[in-house]
This record gives C-alpha cells, structure tokens and sequence, in this order.
C-alpha cells in the first residue's frame, strides 16, 4: 500500500495524465515503426514534456470552520487556566485570577461562533489574543529563572501586561456585543417614545 500522500497526489495530477498521455505517444509511435530501438527514451522524453508543459494544479484553501476553531480555542485557554492555576504558587498575587478574567470574557465570545464567523476582524483579534498573547505573556514569566522572576521588575511587569490584556479582551467584547447594546438602546427609545 502507498503510503506517500505526495506521490498519491501527484498519480492523480494533471501533470502526471498529461504526461502519461505523451508517454502513450511515444508507445503508439513505436508499434507504428516511426521510432525503432530508441522507443524507450521517446516515450520517457514524452511523457517528460507532456508533464513539464501541463498546467500546475489548482491551490484549494479550505478555511477553518468557525464552530471547530471556537472549540480549539476554548480548549486551549481551558488548559492556559489550568496551567496557571497548577503554578500559582510561582505567579506574583492576582495575576491568576487575571487570566482567569481574560480568559471568561473570551470564552464568552468563543460560545457563539456562529457570530465569530460573521465578523473575521473580531475572530481574528480573539484568536490573536487567546492562542499568541496572553500565553506569551504567562509563559515567558514562568520560563524566567525562579531568583529573577522573584524580583519586583519581572512581576511588576507581567502584573502590567496581564492587566493590558484584560482590557484588550473587555474592547473587544465591547466589539463584539456592539450591535446587542445598540438593540437594547434602540428598544429602549422605543419604549420611552410608547410611553409619551
């Protein structure tokens, strides 16, 4: 059984039909007589060109469904929480429950991925924030050796990037959510304007 996808990919190809195609010529060339001893070079040199001069394949990007990337992400800061939780005793005070804050209001949002999928910019922003920066931030202050991390300087500032993060996380909630305090303020107007 072949288990090279490269090589399975490449038998189903253009490239390789076309080619055989030529390579079949090169056959066909030689049961006529039009080509005598040399018939093995023809049909390899055929099926070369018919190969090198057939188009490339088409690039098929197939992108992530939203639902399955929300699930992905969640999984993810559901172990960044654990992880943190596990090293509490190494992380300076409140920065634990930091993470925990940044990571309820993404979780929040990753709980309707059907609305992710609507807005790419905010997917992206919260994709970008759940997977790359606040685990850089937590990892890098664990990963510092335990006299450094100890020292006010390193604790001092990743207090101060947890509690960027935090905001970031609360925008883009605040993105997210826009349109339902819109409704609510719209309903709302609503209401007042019944009631005169």
């Amino acid at each position: 059984m072949i288990r090279n996808r490269g090589l399975i990919r490449y038998l189903g190809s253009t490239k390789n039909l076309v080619g055989c195609v030529g390579g079949l010529l090169g056959v066909a060339l030689h049961l006529t007589g039009v080509v005598g001893s040399w018939w093995p070079a023809v049909v390899a040199g055929l099926y070369g060109v018919g190969a090198l001069l057939a188009p490339p394949e088409k690039v098929h990007l197939v992108p992530v469904d939203a639902t399955t990337e929300a699930g992905q992400v969640r999984a993810d800061l559901s172990s960044l929480v654990g992880d943190v939780t596990a090293q509490a005793s190494r992380m300076p005070a409140s920065t634990v429950d930091s993470v925990r804050r940044v990571a309820e209001v993404l979780d929040d949002m990753l709980g309707k991925p059907d609305r992710l999928a609507g807005d790419p910019d905010v997917r992206h922003d919260l994709v970008r924030l759940a997977r790359t920066d606040l685990p850089l931030s937590v990892q890098t202050y664990l990963n510092l050796p335990w006299w450094l991390s100890a020292q006010r300087g390193a604790a001092d500032e990743l207090v101060a990037q947890l509690e960027l993060l935090e905001g970031q996380a609360r925008q883009l909630a605040e993105r997210f959510y826009a349109s339902d305090v819109h409704r609510q303020s719209d309903h709302g107007r609503y209401l007042r304007d019944q009631h005169d």
